[in-house]
């Protein structure tokens, strides 16, 4: 079986939380026989293939981002010559640019949407762009939701039943390497251990602001990894706001990612719209057998961590609440501990790479089937 995954950017040039998931649902597929080709824009100046443990990675120069909407004149042919060579496609929403690549390629292919977000901030261009993304709609055999949450809560995703099954994102445990004994030591040089530790995008979707009012409000260290627009920003409140304990390690590597979940005592994810779907980073700290604060926000943040059982969910927009929620783990140790060997068995039962790639490889079959669909 080939599967083609298209999406705007992936790996190794964007670290995000819709990257990690196909390159997750790939490892985890090719498991099970199915060989994939990721379909992606980047920005190179011609069209170029890497060779990565998951597949091919096939790179077609971005020429225009209005919106933070990858484009690319000759997506439209590399698109069509892939689709020649895939037995399905498999497209990431949202993506407005690859429903008129797939609409105007003519592939008749059959077709799975994982349905990452709705359109949150974007409002005005959204209406603009319905009557296209209804005539891809139409197109589409199957829909993914990423949690039972955002299903109940999406009125597009509503809309779409009965084509929409729940897939919840997923890791493969072997798919990371445990820190290196270098990685460690400049961990603990640079931040020492038992910190609340947020990874992520620097994105105004994330509620950083918001923890950094927490940590003022607590004292409690907080080191915040990652880079993205909000960065200047954060870091200008940190000192108004007198977050001393705060640090930002910037963009990290692997091995230094996985040695801060090493080090860290639990994981804060405070985002507060609704763009944030799911948070991959809570399942990375599920692995590491951490707890997790989120807040409430309808989507899948509240399916993987689970109030009072793998750790605390919290209102959004509340520097208040987060305060409240570190200053509880950080007094009761013992409660933390339960609470992140808690989220390690919910990792293994629900979100396991195994499991997941299970899932989809039976959603790739039915579409290949027509008489089971």
């Amino acid at each position: 079986m080939r599967v083609l995954q298209f999406y705007r950017t992936y790996l190794p040039e964007t670290h995000g939380g819709v990257e990690e998931a196909i390159h997750q649902i790939c490892l985890s597929t090719r498991k099970h026989g199915v060989v994939q080709r990721v379909l992606t824009m980047a920005h190179v100046q011609n069209v170029e293939t890497l060779e990565l443990p998951e597949g091919q990675v096939i790179r077609v120069p971005v020429q225009a981002e209005p919106a933070s909407c990858s484009m690319g004149v000759e997506a439209f042919r590399v698109y069509r010559e892939q689709a020649e060579w895939a037995d399905l496609i498999h497209i990431h929403y949202p993506w407005p640019f690859a429903d008129l690549v797939h609409l105007l390629s003519g592939a008749q292919k059959p077709v799975l949407v994982t349905y990452h977000s709705d359109i949150i901030r974007q409002s005005l261009l959204e209406k603009l762009y319905a009557p296209l993304r209804w005539l891809f709609f139409r197109k589409v055999g199957r829909f993914v939701a990423t949690s039972p949450n955002y299903l109940a809560t999406s009125r597009l995703l509503q809309r779409l039943q009965p084509r929409v099954e729940v897939v919840p994102l997923g890791l493969a445990p072997e798919s990371y390497q445990p820190p290196s004994e270098e990685a460690l030591r400049a961990v603990e040089q640079s931040y020492g251990s038992g910190f609340f530790l947020f990874i992520g995008v620097l994105r105004y979707y994330k509620g950083l602001r918001f923890l950094i009012e927490a940590a003022a409000r607590t004292g409690l260290p907080v080191v915040i990894a990652g880079h993205g627009p909000e960065q200047k920003a954060l870091r200008e409140q940190a000192e108004r706001v007198g977050a001393k304990s705060v640090q930002f390690a910037g963009f990290v590597s692997d091995d230094v990612k996985q040695a801060l979940m090493a080090r860290a005592a639990a994981i804060v994810f405070p985002s507060c719209e609704r763009s944030e779907a799911f948070g991959v980073t809570l399942l990375e700290g599920q692995l590491h057998g951490l707890p997790l604060i989120t807040c409430e926000i309808g989507t899948g943040t509240s399916f993987v961590n689970q109030h009072g059982e793998t750790g605390l969910v919290v209102p959004a927009r509340s520097s208040e609440a987060l305060a409240g929620a570190m200053q509880q783990l950080h007094e009761n140790p013992e409660k933390a501990r339960r609470m992140g060997l808690a989220g390690r068995e919910r990792f293994d039962s629900v979100f396991s790479g195994n499991q997941v790639g299970e899932r989809y490889l039976n959603l790739y079959r039915k579409l290949l089937e027509p008489d089971s669909i």
